[in-house]
């Protein structure tokens, strides 16, 4: 590889699948196996049909990501490293034994949305076809499950029609349950670009909470939690009394309508009554239904909100059923959208990774399908019904039905509702095999084997994207030198099981061959899944293979941009299928005990459980610590105040969040952040809090509906802790770990007294060095720094209050080679006078923070987010701080009118 050499492949986050150019450049005497020795520079691909050369900050931060620091560098059983060979054979060996005594079933594999499509479909090759047991599901389950029964109920078959195209030809786009700003950030700025375009272009957001998406928002329905059934349905009982009903459409290509309008007319029948339902104003829900009414290119964008849910799977055909309603389907500009959460979600569902579906969309309802696949594969113990799914699965752990489970390139422990549960649940398994490229998760801490994997950037394959596009993820760099594709884990272990005539794979493109081949095999247009085209296909194609959207046949060799315009469904009769929809309540209601509803969900500039984005500073900036937003009534009735901390709990466990006060937070509601893992904080785990409950038909959690109560923490000390090297955070009773540039920062605090800081310093903090240490025990205060070798090595500094000193300026003097006798004499007064603090940081790309946005729109009256951008470049880049900019702009704007 050459130092100007460029490499197109995809970004790992998100759904939205952007093409990213790659130019690594390898360092000077980098150590192969210590670090990743490669400078990575990212840049949006120019041509890529999901982002056109944009990327948001997480996407362009992913060269930042790539170092070996923290990796899996070695198989290990049992905590000892061993050889590959061995580890192999000891996972083989157990999975035989507990087969041969137990039975298949008591075997099971958890995979990921974020495998690559040949790992996904090894894996459930392995396990359908040759192990005898559908018991592979995959955190996808928590994602998108939903969505895919809605659409196989009114479809026959999980398409998604829409293209991103069609979003930028709606007259109308209903985000439901979809914070897009900050979830798929360049799908939303797609969006926004063209509202600036075409202002008549109206937009919705329907959502319990006002997020960031509501910046562009002409309308945004804030309805009561759970209430998205009833708000469609409501739409279907008005549009059939209105001219946009398809009347023709209806007739000619669909069935089931008169069950579904008798349903909808019977208990959302008229406006006011789905108003008082919803709890909405009948004038803003008048206004959303003419909207409907009125622009016949409508695309409703659904995502979490909709489909983490004990009634998902409603929810999604009653938004479906108003597009057959009105024939909004297979046309430019229109359909029903699911918009998927991981990178390769659509390319899990492809294989059929789910524990209910078989491979190339066929299903274990049809014997035929299972023949076929079994007929194909030449597997002699082919599964023959669905499996456990995850919530399901886990509990089967749990039961001990299960005695040996294999997870894969995930985080069960911190993403699973109920996850203390499942904690304890893989602690007392016979056998846990975890492969992943990090050591330390909280799920690799209770695995008995662990398998080094490659990850982004080190191995290839294919992902598929939300909208149909299959992309190629590229290899640029050498991963760990002991580390191997998931892929090749598995076909080893085959291999030790005997099967190596099964899994005869040299490469990547062998699968991918294999698996387009599977996709057309005694298919003649019965299945909508179809890539066959590519069945032959070279190395040298494989691995130039351009995105496109499937299908991929003979008679379409340039994809499908859009499904269903030939009006034909992958039912039995051909016709897309009604659903009649009874809307349900949660499953878990409020309590007097635990009367406020918890609500989950992304941030920003996260993803997941932060193996990879809280690697660099950038990411952490924004949004750094567990936080838990709160309505201003519930925050003064529950005696919250702002950046204090506060206990959000319920019978199933405990969360320490830092108090966010918003307007725009529905009262009764609380929502708090995913992502932080107990790596990362003492009690960030916020599934740890989530009823283990799924949608009956989807198995999907209702990862939105938890009743907890919420009492502020009462901590006697607040404090931070700057520090060149990890610390250890045994006995600190509430601790939050964030990555900084060249030191990593603490922010702690404990309900118990510290009645000797020196003792409490010394238990946490290295005392070589220069110490410089400051304590007032009348005022509870106390400070230190310790310097060696003339460098800074830690500071800490505690106080009574969350009044502290800014942690800016003493985080920058980590890069300092020498710390002079001037900063000396500042160091533990925590600032330098007229230094500057740029606040908390809004523009992550640019690293400007909110104090200096302020000081500009004060000094230089800037009137514009626009103008903002011009003088700071905030905005600029990915655009996904604007929401948050124009809200800066809009509270300055108010306090200059009043002042």
């Amino acid at each position: 590889m050459t130092e100007t050499s460029t490499i197109q492949t995809t970004c790992p986050y998100c759904g939205v699948g952007c093409g990213m150019d790659i130019s690594p450049k390898p360092e000077k005497n980098s150590r192969s196996n210590k670090l990743a020795g490669f400078e990575v520079k990212v840049i949006g691909s120019e041509f890529h049909p999901a982002n056109f050369g944009k990327l948001c900050v997480k996407g362009s931060s992913a060269g930042e990501t790539v170092d070996f620091d923290g990796r899996m560098l070695n198989p290990q059983v049992n905590g000892e490293v061993v050889s590959w060979d061995s580890a192999l054979s000891t996972v083989a060996d157990k999975f035989r034994s507990v087969i041969d005594e137990h039975g298949s079933d008591a075997v099971a594999f958890y995979v990921s949305g974020q495998l690559l499509t040949e790992d996904y479909y090894v894996a459930n090759k392995l396990i359908k076809g040759f192990l005898g047991t559908a018991n592979i599901d995959t955190n996808s389950r928590l994602c998108m499950a939903s969505a895919v029964v809605g659409y196989k109920r009114a479809f026959g078959s999980d398409t998604v029609p829409c293209s991103y195209e069609d979003l930028e030809q709606a007259e109308l786009i209903v985000f439901v349950g979809s914070n897009a700003a900050w979830a798929h950030p360049i799908v939303y700025q797609r969006i926004a670009a063209e509202k600036r375009r075409r202002p008549d272009m109206k937009i919705v957001v329907v959502d319990p909470r006002k997020t960031a998406t509501c910046d562009i928002a002409d309308l945004h329905l804030n309805l009561k939690p759970g209430t998205d059934a009833v708000l469609f349905n409501g739409l279907l009982a008005q549009l059939s009394k209105s001219p946009a009903l398809n009347q023709g459409y209806i007739n000619a290509h669909t069935e089931g309508f008169a069950d579904a309008i008798a349903k909808a007319v019977e208990r959302q029948g008229t406006i006011e009554k789905v108003a008082e339902q919803c709890e909405l104003s009948v004038e803003d829900l008048s206004q959303f239904y003419n909207w409907v009414i009125e622009n016949d290119k409508m695309v409703s964008l659904y995502s979490q909100g909709v489909n983490q849910s004990s009634s998902g799977v409603d929810k999604s055909n009653a938004i479906i059923n108003c597009h057959l309603a009105t024939g909004r389907i297979g046309k430019e500009g229109m359909g029903p959208f699911s918009i998927t959460g991981q990178p390769n979600a659509m390319g899990g569902r492809e294989v059929g990774g789910l524990a209910n579906q078989l491979a190339a969309h066929m299903d274990f309802n049809k014997p035929e399908s299972i023949d076929k696949v079994a007929r194909f594969w030449k597997a002699e113990n082919m599964a023959q019904e669905n499996g456990l799914k995850a919530i399901d699965m886990f509990n089967a752990v749990a039961d001990k039905k299960i005695k040996a489970i294999w997870i894969m390139n995930t985080n069960p422990v911190v993403s699973m509702p109920d996850a203390d549960a499942v904690k304890k649940a893989l602690q007392d398994c016979e056998m846990v095999v975890v492969s992943d490229c990090m050591q330390n998760t909280d799920t690799t801490q209770v695995a008995d084997v662990l398998f080094p994997a490659l990850t982004w950037g080190e191995t290839d394959g294919s992902v598929t994207n939300s909208d149909r596009t299959i992309s190629r993820q590229r290899k640029f760099m050498q991963g760990p030198e002991n580390a191997r594709a998931d892929w090749w884990i598995m076909t080893q272990v085959a291999h030790k099981l005997g099967l190596a005539d099964k899994f005869q794979y040299e490469s990547a493109a062998d699968i991918f061959r294999e698996h387009a081949a599977l996709s057309g095999f005694e298919n003649d247009g019965s299945r909508d899944f179809d890539i066959s085209l590519l069945e032959n296909m070279t190395d040298g194609e494989y691995s130039s293979m351009q995105p496109f959207q499937w299908p991929l046949t003979a008679d379409k060799r340039h994809g499908t941009k859009r499904m269903f315009e030939d009006n034909y469904f992958f039912t039995p009769s051909g016709k897309a299928q009604f659903i009649a929809i009874t809307p349900k309540a949660p499953v878990h209601p409020t309590t007097k005990e635990y009367p406020f509803i918890l609500n989950t969900g992304r941030v920003r500039d996260q993803w997941h459980t932060m193996t990879r984005t809280a690697k660099t500073a950038k990411l952490m900036a924004h949004t750094d610590e567990p936080y838990v937003m709160v309505h201003p009534a519930d925050a003064t009735d529950n005696k919250l105040m702002e950046g204090e901390l506060a206990k959000v709990e319920n019978e199933l466990g405990l969360v320490i969040a830092r108090v966010r006060i918003d307007r725009g937070q529905r009262k009764g509601s609380l929502f708090v952040p995913i992502h932080w893992t107990a790596q990362y904080a003492s009690h960030g785990r916020v599934d740890v809090l989530v009823q283990p409950v799924g949608d009956p038909l989807s198995g999907q959690p209702e990862s939105k509906h938890s009743p907890v109560k919420i009492a502020p923490y009462y901590a006697k000390w607040h404090g931070f802790i700057l520090s060149r090297e990890p610390i250890n955070t045994d006995g600190l009773e509430y601790w939050v770990k964030v990555k900084g540039k060249q030191f990593y920062r603490y922010e702690i605090a404990g309900e118990s007294a510290i009645e000797n800081y020196q003792a409490w310093s010394n238990s946490f903090l290295d005392k070589t060095g220069d110490i410089l240490d400051y304590e007032d025990a009348s005022q509870k205060r106390y400070r230190s720094a310790r310097i060696e070798n003339g460098k800074l090595q830690t500071v800490a500094f505690i106080a009574p209050s969350t009044e502290l000193p800014p942690r800016s300026w003493l985080g920058s003097l980590f890069a300092n080679e020498i710390i002079d006798s001037k900063t000396r004499l500042n160091l533990l007064a925590g600032q330098l006078s007229g230094a500057k603090d740029e606040g908390k940081i809004i523009c992550s790309c640019f690293g400007v923070g909110i104090n200096t946005i302020v000081e500009a729109i004060k000094k230089d009256k800037l009137t514009t987010v626009e103008a903002i951008g011009q003088a700071l470049k905030a905005g600029t880049n990915c655009g996904s701080c604007i929401p948050e900019l124009t809200e800066i702009l809009t509270v300055e704007q108010a306090k200059e009118l009043t002042s």
